[in-house]
């Protein structure tokens, strides 16, 4: 499968997507995760695992809000199952180890134990630092407590200041930079499967490493919305209780982060389709000019690690890969 007849438009609803991990990337098409390793003698490892979302297998999860907050919760499980096993191999690696899967092709219990305090701690962290933080903040060194609008948008600005913060930071590591590239890498095999061209290293080299329906805009649309909805929140609360307070915010706004995220994810949606119009495209501006970060130009090895993900992906969506050759993890979901 190395050419498509059809075109698949890059601002509409999406059909494949990916994440970087260690020395590779991770696709998803429909019905299979495939990711793609460089090992240290050149070689390119591909593991694919089936995977059916559960708004496929349960359809009335798919009502907008809730479908895009467990699409935040599944992604994030797969997210650190990936890196978990980019990892492996590069320790393997370093061991001059060979990788080989179990036998049955069954993930260790302990392992999925293991994965589940990994997200926990994940979303703890995530949590902690984004959002509990920026309400501590403020409370503590502005006097706005009881202005909702004031209030949030100071919080907001915090929020977004961390995590511009945390991005630059961490950019300038040498590691991080490589997985900026294969991240640029994925969305250039992205694009080239959207655009309908021969899924080759010329082609994908010819794309942009930038693309409107990226998970670095999706998390900036998040900030934005966090501002909006505990505003309009607290302000039905003022309302209520006739007074706000660290611990009352807390409360309230913890629980709807996944509100939030959903609606993050009806946003992005919305915006990518109409990212040809002035409107579309000021709204997607500030998740392009966020990638020139989170984004670097990839050499030719590294959009050829990307290809081969989502060609594994692809091949097994198309029904173009043996059972055999594509053995299920236990637990994917």
């Amino acid at each position: 499968m190395n050419r498509r007849s059809d075109t698949t438009d890059p601002l509409g609803p999406m059909t494949v997507g990916g994440q970087a991990v260690i020395e590779g990337v991770m696709m998803r098409a429909p019905g299979m995760i495939a990711t793609a390793i460089r090992r240290t003698d050149g070689t390119i490892t591909v593991r694919r695992e089936a995977f059916i979302s559960i708004t496929k297998r349960l359809p009335f999860l798919t009502f907008p809000l809730l479908r895009g907050a467990l699409g935040i919760i599944e992604m994030l499980i797969v997210g650190i199952r990936t890196l978990n096993f980019s990892a492996e191999i590069a320790m393997e690696d370093a061991r001059e180890g060979v990788h080989e899967e179990a036998a049955d092709g069954k993930t260790n219990p302990r392992a999925g134990i293991m994965l589940g305090v990994t997200v926990a701690i994940a979303f703890a962290v995530g949590i902690a630092l984004f959002f509990v933080t920026p309400l501590v903040l403020t409370s503590v060194f502005f006097a706005v407590d009881q202005n909702p609008i004031q209030f949030n948008l100071l919080a907001g600005g915090i929020r977004l200041a961390l995590f511009l913060i945390y991005l630059l930071g961490i950019a300038r590591m040498r590691d991080v930079q490589r997985l900026f590239a294969y991240h640029g890498a994925e969305h250039k095999a992205v694009f080239a499967y959207e655009n309908g061209g021969e899924l080759t290293l010329a082609s994908a080299l010819r794309q942009s490493r930038f693309h409107p329906r990226c998970g670095t805009s999706f998390l900036l649309v998040v900030m934005i919305s966090a501002i909006i909805i505990f505003a309009l929140l607290d302000g039905l609360l003022l309302r209520w209780l006739g007074e706000l307070t660290l611990w009352i915010r807390l409360l309230t706004h913890l629980p709807l982060i996944p509100l939030v995220g959903g609606l993050s994810y009806e946003l992005i949606r919305v915006s990518a389709r109409h990212a040809r119009s002035w409107w579309g495209r000021l709204l997607v501006a500030p998740g392009l000019w966020l990638q020139t970060v989170t984004t670097r130009e990839p050499d030719e090895g590294q959009v050829e690690v990307a290809l081969a993900a989502l060609k594994g992906a692809l091949d097994n969506a198309e029904g173009r890969v043996s059972p055999s050759s594509t053995p299920s993890l236990a637990g994917a979901a």
